[in-house]
């Protein structure tokens, strides 16, 4: 069974649907569906209020007219583009990604959402964006830009100018199989969502870098984060701000599962800090090992 990505670039035939009518215009190769328009492949659906898919002949094979009985997905005719406008909601049954216009290439498995509210959610994580997303499900990655926002489903929370997130290949098949198959789910219930949507591997962050954990925030010009190990790395004009009391330097290693942010010296060799005596969390950071001799992280992404 194929992984539940929103990707449309593989699977049978595309199903356009709509409830104000269809308008196929076949010189043009492009039909254009109104009203609750929706188009299906398999597990994923885009839903929009007006929903345009170009097609083409597929190489090699002599295609036929498309009519309102043979799709232009079907036969010797495919699908290589969808735009949706208004209401966008593209979805499978783990993942979905919501905004005012999609655009999906699916020759390349791109998908470019724009508008306003753009989100996607899926099991380990929720993206927001200003200006774009972009989901490149061969790749395994999603890319926000524009005051982009990752919280993750244990409600760690990333900002920056722009967040790259990497999941791993959710289709791709175990090494080695175990010693006891897993039970099999119950009729009609789901599978497992990481399994099927892909688990998050990594996050890099760039440009105005914020971390925030129950007592610091802290902020570079970029980072990475690795899940697994709840590390984050963040570089260049770091900023660890608990309270009223504040620390200055290259780089900090930040557990994000304890909520620890510790300030390591880099080429300049002194980091700078600056303590209020009578903020409640001066104890706190004063008996913090010393910013400029703190030993290496342990784990370090």
């Amino acid at each position: 069974m194929r992984a539940q990505q929103l990707d449309m670039s593989h699977g049978g035939p595309i199903k356009i649907t709509a409830t104000e009518g269809i308008d196929w215009r076949q010189d043009d190769h492009v039909i254009i569906a109104r009203g609750d328009a929706r188009a299906v492949r398999d597990n994923v659906t885009v839903i929009a209020d007006t929903l345009t898919a170009w097609y083409r002949p597929k190489a090699g094979v002599q295609a036929a007219p498309a009519s309102a009985t043979a799709g232009p997905d079907t036969g010797g005719s495919e699908i290589y583009k969808l735009e949706a406008l208004g209401n966008v909601r593209i979805f499978t049954p783990t993942d979905q990604v919501v905004g005012d216009k999609a655009v999906y290439d699916i020759d390349q498995a791109v998908l470019v959402m724009t508008g306003r509210a753009m989100k996607l959610t899926t099991p380990t994580q929720m993206v927001t964006a200003r200006d774009t997303l972009e989901y490149w499900s061969q790749q395994h990655m999603a890319v926000a830009r524009g005051d982009a926002v990752a919280v993750t489903n244990d409600a760690r929370r990333i900002a920056a100018d722009t967040l790259v997130a990497y999941t791993t290949p959710s289709d791709a098949a175990p090494s080695a199989a175990p010693a006891t198959p897993a039970p099999k789910p119950a009729d009609g219930a789901p599978a497992d969502p990481l399994a099927a949507s892909g688990k998050l591997q990594k996050m890099e962050v760039f440009g105005n870098v914020s971390l925030r954990t129950p007592t610091d925030t802290v902020t570079g010009d970029r980072g990475v984060y690795v899940p697994d190990t709840g590390m984050a790395r963040l570089l260049g004009k770091v900023r660890i701000t608990r309270g009223q009391n504040q620390l200055n330097g290259e780089e900090a290693i930040v557990n994000m599962k304890t909520g620890v942010a510790r300030l390591v010296s880099g080429k300049a060799g002194r980091v700078q800090g600056l303590v209020i005596p009578g903020d409640q969390t001066s104890r706190a950071l004063s008996n913090a090992p010393a910013p400029g001799k703190a030993p290496p992280a342990k784990a370090k992404p």
